[in-house]
Formats: C-alpha cells, structure tokens, sequence
C-alpha cells in the first residue's frame, strides 16, 4: 500500500461517517449514540453471550459493560448471569427494547432511501454494487488467522463440516477413516500445525501443514465456510502455510485433492503449485501438487 492509497481510505471513512449520521450523538434522532443503537440491533429477537457480541464487533469489555449499562439503566435490556455457568453473562432485549430497535430500523431505512433517493437508477445500482464489494473486502480485511490445537471446539467445528461438504460432492461419499490422516493429532506440533481463521470470533475455515521429518511439508484439510467463499482466504491460507513451512526449513511444499474440487484445483496451480505424479496412496485424489519454496523457489 502506498501513501496515495491511505489517503484514499481516509477520504472515503470522513465521506461515510459524515453522511450516515455517525458524528452525532442522537443516531437516526434518538437520544443514544450510534454504538448503542449498533449493540441493540446486534442483541435482536434472541438472548445473546455479551462475549459473543464483544467479539463479534471486536469491541473491549469495559466499553460494552458501559453501553450495556446505560442500555440497561434505559429499560430497554437485562443482562443476567448464564443459568448453567455464572461466569458467562447473557442480555436480551425487554419490550421497550424490541419497540426501541424496531424504531431504529424503520429510520435507518430512511436513512438508506435517502442516500439513494437524489441518485438516478444507473447511479443506484452502481453505488449498491460499490457498496457490496467494500463491504467483501472490508470482511476479508477482519479476517484473523490462528495457530490452534486440532482438538479446539473450532477446529472440529471447521473439521466436521469440511467432512459433511466432502461427503455430500465426492461421487464415492468420504470417510475420514479412510483417507491418509484419519487422526488432525497429526498436525499438532512438531509433527505439524493447524490454522483456524475467524471472522468477528466465529470459526470459517482451516488448514493444517503437515512436517513430516526428512520429507516434504503437506497441506492437508485445507477448508472455508460457503459464506466466507469469495474473500481470499484460500489464497491467504496457501501463502501462510508456505511461510510456515519455509520457516522450518522446507524447500518443497506439496498437497492431493480430489477431482471434484475444481475451485479448488484451480487456485492451487494459480498459486504456482505443478501438477506431478502421485506421491502417495490416498484413495480420495485424482492431482497431485508441489511447489519450490523459500530460498530454492
């Protein structure tokens, strides 16, 4: 990035906070300011984990006790204990809570109508179109990588559906059993390592390297979520994990994949790996790939 590019970001957030309303402290005529209106919306219809909600908009404790506490000395939430673990607290919206946010709602479509109303209907559609893909690549942007161990809730979380989506487009189904590493232990240290990504806390991918000693390092259960499809992360995966496994030493970098995953397939030869002869018996891959990496690239 560049200084031109910085500059350009900056001259878009002044745009958006000023237009939308943001610098007031009524939001949308309210007498609350905007991260109050934002955490009652986020609580909607269901109780919530206060957690959750924190790291869903990756906001600090103390800030979030605070906009809870005037939500609360408002009527308009409870925040109470967990009924199983008093440690997790939990908050749901009262009914002058749901009246408070159904009215936030109605003006913020206002608000949005009124962004859109002096524009003509080619100038919508390109000011909608721009605004989805801000918004991919701002989510792409949030998007945090972790080391985990393979037993985390996350990493099964990621593991188990990867499992579902294989066995639902494999023409032969998929047993976990079956294939070459049927135990993630396999990529705990130093045998390997596993990466979950994240996005707002909650689990929308993985991908685990393999070191085998002697041998060269391999992708295995490399996954994403459908709805974090389309931001990168593949590539972003691929690109870590060749870091990782040059830091270990490893000059070649290989992984298998089945003939389903076309997507897949093509991403990876897009990424410099060449397709080579089978290198192992896993009965789930038709292609096999490697690639040269670190300083022997």
């Amino acid at each position: 990035m560049n200084a031109e590019q910085i500059d350009q970001v900056r001259r878009f957030n002044r745009t958006v906070t000023e237009r939308v309303g943001v610098l007031h402290d009524n939001y949308l005529g309210r007498d609350r300011p905007v991260g109050e209106a934002r955490l009652l919306w986020e609580i909607g219809e269901r109780e919530q984990d206060v957690r959750g909600l924190r790291e869903r908009l990756g906001l600090d404790s103390g800030y979030v006790s605070r906009l809870l506490r005037a939500l609360e000395a408002d009527g308009l939430v409870t925040v109470e204990p967990h009924p199983r673990d008093r440690r997790v607290r939990t908050v749901r919206l009262t009914g002058a809570g749901r009246a408070e946010r159904g009215l936030l709602d109605e003006r913020s479509d206002r608000l949005a109508g009124s962004l859109l109303k002096p524009l003509n209907t080619a100038q919508r559609a390109r000011l909608v179109a721009a605004m989805a893909e801000v918004d991919r690549l701002l989510t792409a942007s949030t998007v945090a990588l972790a080391t985990v161990d393979p037993g985390h809730p996350d990493a099964e979380y990621c593991l188990c559906s990867y499992f579902t989506e294989l066995q639902e487009r494999f023409d032969t189904g998929f047993d976990p059993a079956r294939s070459l590493l049927p135990d993630a232990g396999g990529l705990r240290p130093p045998r390997g390592l596993f990466l979950v990504a994240r996005v707002h806390g909650e689990p929308v991918g993985c991908a685990g390297l393999k070191l085998p000693p002697g041998a060269p390092a391999e992708i295995k259960r490399m996954w994403v979520a459908p709805a974090a499809r389309g931001l990168g992360l593949g590539r972003r995966f691929l690109a870590e994990l060749e870091e990782l496994a040059a830091g270990e030493g490893r000059t070649v970098l290989r992984l298998d994949t089945n003939k389903a995953l076309d997507a897949a397939i093509g991403l990876y030869r897009s990424c410099g790996f060449q397709e080579v002869p089978a290198f192992n018996d896993e009965p789930y891959a038709h292609h096999w790939f490697e690639k040269r990496i670190g300083r022997d690239a």
